[in-house]
């Protein structure tokens, strides 16, 4: 699993003291080795409370609160926070120890647990946000969240060690978050202060050759504890399995005041630079000729790019809010978020010919940029209406996106011809004096409102409905509109039945619609740079959720219908007929005695073409068909505070492109992990090791119509961290 990458402007700043931990650090790492190699195996998923722990320490409970945590609260927008045991959607939570015990570097790995997510991602190049869940691509633009607010993930690889939690909504979020992507939403939640002092200081190192460095600091201070701060800072540098080299820096930010008993402010911030050379690159078919593709290739660093390529990122986010408890059944709470994010891309798509393994090197050069700001204020409460009790959540929102793209006419270059069996000849360094122009924006304004009302202490119904008055307009270079679509009072709803047989138990039956905001289509294409229209989406689901202690369930049927989004024979990118996902997914997990853990999960997928479609019947585009994800992990009885554990998942056969001409072949990924926790001196030390693809497995994965991806090669991941 690759690591997320970033570029720190405070490295220098650190303490000598910090930089003395490190050091340390560094030196057990380089003394692990040698365990390592023999106890490699992926790391169970460790505890994971409400806030982040203060130290990484396996223990007996570590195990039995690890899984799918459904007592855990889970962000869902309009709807607010509570249980995902209580939520009628199919939800997952990684906390932020399964990260680090994985030692997930990418967003494919986030969720590589679960079946119903499919990795289309790379860490290293502009496709690092690319996410399939059942069957649907998650949205770049709308479909990532940092604690609940919006930012465009195009490009962009997180801090993972920095956060405390990952949450996927899966399917539609219409009503939850506005206009989205039916696939799912992910939020992205940072550490935040700790009510006690906590600081750690972590080193790691992984293949084939890169450095990392982090620390973490939080507690509160002032009178009666009353302001609290997490800090974390991280630097990496160094070359990656599938890059030429990186240097990535972060640094993110909580902060809170208890101003009065009732009345809270909050702050998160988070700065992120990150810049990699010699990326590993997408390769094309849009002019592919033949029935199967050429033998799958290496996705090791330098095979296809050197380091006149590169990817620089640059994110940030800032979000500032009061919460007031007016008593103990009612809040209102307002917040407010600004977040940008630049590109500078020099990256080849190589575009393929033939089965014998041409290609043209088609080169892009340019940069993009975008901002986002949003305003929400929400009131949550709780009230009776004769033997009705009600949880009530009413708010208005408001957000603008605003997107730029280089000027020029030149943006995108043929190279030239090349063999994937042969070095790639062409070498292109990178223009200088990009500028943006405003392509286009992208407003909502908003109401919302949803009251669960509980009928009896079993049954309960949902309902909510989301007021949108929606605006897009796009922008040729010199300023001119060249499309504009508006509309006011555009009306999602969603409706649910839940029942809960046992207290532990859920089952529910839902229902959603959302309208997606329109794409904007891609360079690739003969209209390129174009606005499209939004489309709008159902989602039935009927699932079920269990929290049995040693035992947890969930299993959902769906059917999910959206207008139908691809590329045609002109290569246009249009929007004609309907693409239709149902299937069914289950997950599980448990605890097997004191030693051993386990857990699985499965999706069935059933999706086409419908409707009007000129592909209609055909199945859709990067819809796997069958997936299966298993995980199993062991406490070694006789070495206190050892873990190791094994994960796999299978992918199933999936259609390169709409016209259904060519599939890619299913394929089987293994990982290793292994950590050890233990004191030294009186400090926690917690060792980590991951193996990833453990049987070097190549393979072409998709990663968006018409463009595929090799595997990411064989790479060890080892970390040592120290916590005070």
């Amino acid at each position: 699993m690759r690591t997320s990458e970033h570029k720190a402007t405070h490295r220098e700043t650190q303490a000598p003291g910090v930089r003395q931990h490190a050091t340390l650090a560094r030196m057990i790492v380089l003394s692990g080795l040698s365990w390592s190699s023999t106890a490699l195996a992926q790391a169970v998923p460790a505890a994971a409370t409400e806030q982040a722990l203060p130290a990484v320490t396996v223990s007996a409970g570590a195990m039995e609160e690890s899984g799918q945590q459904l007592e855990k609260k889970v962000g869902s927008g309009a709807l607010g926070s509570r249980a995902q045991l209580d939520t009628p959607y199919s939800t997952i939570i990684v906390s932020g120890e399964d990260l680090a015990d994985r030692q997930v570097t990418k967003l494919g790995d986030i969720f590589a647990l679960d079946a119903s997510v499919s990795d289309n991602s790379n860490a290293n190049n502009s496709w690092s946000s690319y996410l399939t869940v059942r069957g649907l691509q998650l949205d770049w633009q709308n479909g990532y969240k940092i604690n609940g607010m919006p930012y465009v993930g195009y490009g962009i690889t997180l801090p993972y060690e920095q956060l405390e939690q990952v949450e996927l909504l899966k399917g539609l979020s219409g009503f939850m978050y506005g206009f989205a992507n039916p696939g799912g939403t992910v939020n992205y939640v940072t550490r935040k202060p700790t009510d006690t002092f906590t600081a750690s200081v972590e080193v790691g190192y992984r293949s084939t050759h890169a450095w990392s460095q982090h620390v973490d600091l939080g507690g509160r201070a002032g009178p009666g504890d009353r302001f609290g701060y997490r800090l974390n800072v991280t630097h990496e540098e160094g070359k990656p399995s599938n890059a030429v080299s990186l240097r990535r820096d972060s640094v993110s930010l909580g902060l809170d005041a208890r101003l009065t008993r009732d009345l809270t402010w909050t702050f998160d911030g988070l700065y992120q630079e990150r810049r990699s050379f010699g990326q590993t690159p997408t390769f094309a078919t849009y002019s592919y000729t033949g029935a199967s593709l050429p033998g799958v290739v290496s996705g090791r660093g330098g095979a296809f790019a050197g380091p006149d390529q590169h990817l620089f990122t640059n994110l940030q986010l800032y979000s500032t809010g009061l919460r007031y408890r007016i008593n103990p059944d009612w809040t209102v709470s307002t917040n407010y978020s600004f977040s940008k994010v630049s590109r500078s891309r020099n990256e080849t798509s190589l575009v393929l010919s033939g089965v014998n393994g041409d290609y043209q090197d088609s080169r892009y050069d340019g940069s993009q940029a975008h901002q986002f700001s949003q305003w929400t204020a929400m009131v949550e409460g709780r009230f009776r209406t004769g033997p009705f009790s009600h949880q009530l959540v009413a708010g208005t929102a408001w957000q603008q996106q605003i997107n730029r793209y280089s000027t020029g006419s030149d943006l995108t270059l043929a190279l030239g011809p090349g063999n994937l069996y042969q070095p790639n000849p062409h070498v292109y360094y990178s223009q200088t004096g990009f500028s943006e122009y405003r392509a286009s924006d992208i407003s909502q304004k908003a109401l919302f409102l949803s009251d669960t009302i509980a009928l009896t202490e079993k049954w309960s119904v949902l309902g909510g409905v989301r007021y949108t008055n929606y605006e897009q307009n796009g922008y040729a270079r010199g300023g001119a509109t060249t499309s504009a679509y508006s509309k006011n009072g555009v009306v999602t709803p969603t409706v649910a039945l839940l029942y809960k047989p046992l207290q532990s138990t859920t089952l529910y039956a839902s229902y959603v619609e959302a309208l997606d905001g329109g794409t904007t289509v891609a360079e690739t294409y003969a209209n390129a740079g174009q606005q499209l229209n939004p489309l709008r989406s159902k989602q039935y689901e009927i699932g079920a959720k269990t929290d049995q202690g040693r035992w947890t369930g969930t299993a959902a049927l769906f059917r999910i219908e959206r207008g139908a989004e691809y590329v045609n024979g002109s290569n246009v990118y249009v929007q004609d007929g309907l693409s239709i996902y149902q299937g069914a997914e289950l997950a599980w997990n448990a605890r097997l005695g004191s030693q051993w853990e386990a857990g699985g999960s499965v999706m069935y997928l059933d999706s086409y073409y419908d409707k009007g479609s000129a592909y209609k019947g055909n199945r859709v585009a990067g819809a796997p068909g069958f997936v299966l994800a298993g995980r199993l992990a062991y406490r070694v009885p006789f070495v206190p505070g050892l873990r190791l554990g094994l994960d796999g998942k299978y992918t199933g056969t999936t259609k390169l492109r709409p016209a259904g001409d060519i599939g890619l072949g299913g394929y089987t990924v293994f990982n290793l992990g292994a950590s050890y926790s233990t004191r030294v001196a009186g400090k926690d030390l917690t060792l980590r090791a991951a193996l990833t693809n453990l049987t070097n497995k190549r393979y072409w994965g998709f990663q968006y119509a018409d463009f595929i991806q090799p595997a990411d090669p064989r790479a060890i991941s080892l970390s040592a961290k120290i916590s005070y």
